[in-house]
């Protein structure tokens, strides 16, 4: 792999220049509305800050497209799979922008696009971290812009509640992963991820060890919404604005992921004890998400009990410790971010008709709006795992990594445990577009008003599911060629 000389600071410059741009850019689209929309109307400011988002989104992502694959700068290590993560988060950052485009949630337009865009960037600055402090501070970056964001909706009681429970719970998450951070410095002198592991490996485990790796999990845990640590979810994909709960489900997973992955198979490659833990979190999130979604008539909770049970499928590629199940865990987050953050986005488009999201305000939406219902077909039955969309082959990759790795590290209670809740999931999905397909509309609705950026963003999301399925070599064979460093690091 090729490297650079790391006594250029140029070339950390270099290295970070994707999120320099999104940063700028926060700093324009705050500038752009205050100074120079500020007597628009809610929606030509919207669009402009938009309009803006994306651009700055576009260059990010020619830069990402261009960075090559080197150690860089103490805290910052791009692997040679980092531009492409980067570049999905760039890609799923476009899409919210599009489904916000006529925002009408909040009038502090500038500040939402700017904190959407603030969180983009510590989203990218935590998949470049090979440094416990700088995944740390990455984290922070990108919680504090989503505790932000869920309140924006100031005249919302339930947002503003949503968000406190947001922020006291992702606080009391924060201070377990410092405090487990804290103890691995103290008992290996560094918080390099490498470094770590060669201390785990080296010497005797004690049982400090063992509490500050189960701490620092517990802090990924509650970002990813894995049972129990789930609790914050169902209220805040309720209670934020739609727009805000699609990058919360789709970026920060993806993000979130990949850098557990990172640390649990670079920095405690050599702790024993972690597949255990993984276990039960892996168990408990599958069987609580499906079985609670079963009982919700609201779309967006219903969404956000998934997401747990998703999380759970997820953890399952990670039991074997081997870097080619990274591929498998990426595949499947990829197009599972993909394909909720395009359900959020018709679920957007039904509430800015006036309706909420509970299940009978879709009610014959095939013949109010029947693209954006078969879009919905789409995604629905790829979060069930339906052939031959993206959401059956990461369900099959994620089965089969957690099958692959050694005889005695096989889990094959829990790959039946994921296979049987993923049936079941089936069922309330089927709810959904029954509400779409089979049940009547109400009597005098009318078709759905047409918002062409957020109707392009989801039929192109569509498009994407329905691709990725067909052709899952397209993001696979990007993933897995720039999986090389990591498989060599264990």
């Amino acid at each position: 792999m090729e490297r650079r000389d790391v006594s250029n600071p140029s070339h950390l410059l270099t290295l970070l220049l994707p999120e320099i741009v999104v940063a700028i850019c926060a700093l324009a689209v705050l500038f752009v509305d205050v100074s120079l929309l500020r007597q628009k109307s809610i929606e030509v400011r919207s669009r402009a800050s938009s309009a803006i988002t994306i651009l700055g989104c576009l260059v990010a992502i020619v830069c990402a497209a261009r960075n090559t694959p080197a150690n860089a700068f103490a805290m910052v290590d791009l692997t040679a799979v980092g531009p492409v993560v980067k570049i999905v988060l760039l890609a799923l950052t476009i899409f919210t922008a599009l489904i916000s485009w006529e925002a009408r949630f909040t009038r502090h337009i500038g500040e939402y696009y700017a904190l959407l865009l603030l969180a983009a960037v510590g989203l990218m600055l935590l998949i470049s971290s090979n440094n416990l402090l700088m995944i740390f501070v990455a984290v922070e970056l990108v919680s504090l812009s989503l505790y932000a964001m869920t309140a924006l909706n100031k005249s919302s009681a339930a947002s503003a509640e949503a968000a406190l429970k947001y922020f006291l719970s992702g606080g009391t998450a924060a201070a377990f992963m410092l405090y487990g951070i804290s103890l691995l410095y103290g008992l290996t002198g560094s918080l390099d991820l490498e470094i770590i592991a060669s201390s785990l490996q080296t010497h005797a485990l004690e049982p400090l060890h063992y509490l500050a790796i189960v701490l620092t999990i517990t802090g990924f845990a509650f970002k990813i919404a894995a049972a129990p640590f789930h609790l914050w979810a169902p209220d805040v994909y309720v209670a934020a604005p739609t727009p805000i709960a699609s990058f919360i489900a789709s970026a920060s997973k993806v993000a979130s992921f990949f850098v557990l992955a990172r640390v649990l198979l670079i920095g405690f490659a050599g702790g024993p004890g972690w597949t255990t833990i993984l276990a039960v979190l892996a168990a408990l999130s599958m069987v609580l998400g499906s079985v609670a979604a079963i009982a919700q008539t609201r779309v967006k909770r219903l969404l956000a009990y998934s997401a747990i049970a998703n999380a759970g499928y997820a953890l399952l590629a990670l039991w074997s410790g081997e870097a080619r199940a990274v591929s498998s865990l990426l595949f499947f987050v990829i197009t599972y971010a993909v394909t909720v953050l395009g359900a959020f986005g018709i679920v957007s488009l039904v509430e800015n008709d006036g309706k909420r999201d509970e299940l009978s305000a879709f009610a014959g939406l095939s013949r109010r709006a029947p693209v954006l219902s078969m879009c919905m077909l789409v995604f629905l039955l790829s979060l069930a795992g339906i052939p031959p969309l993206s959401g059956f082959f990461g369900k099959f990759y994620i089965f089969t990594a957690a099958l692959s790795g050694p005889e005695h590290l096989r889990p094959l209670w829990l790959v039946v445990l994921g296979a049987a809740t993923s049936a079941i999931s089936l069922y309330y999905y089927l709810q959904v577009l029954k509400q779409i397909y089979v049940v009547p509309a109400a009597a005098g609705a009318k078709p759905l008003p047409v918002n062409g950026p957020a109707t392009f963003a989801v039929v192109a999301l569509a498009i994407i599911v329905v691709v990725l399925g067909c052709v899952p070599s397209l993001l696979l064979n990007n993933l897995g060629s720039g999986l090389s460093l990591l498989a060599s690091r264990l």
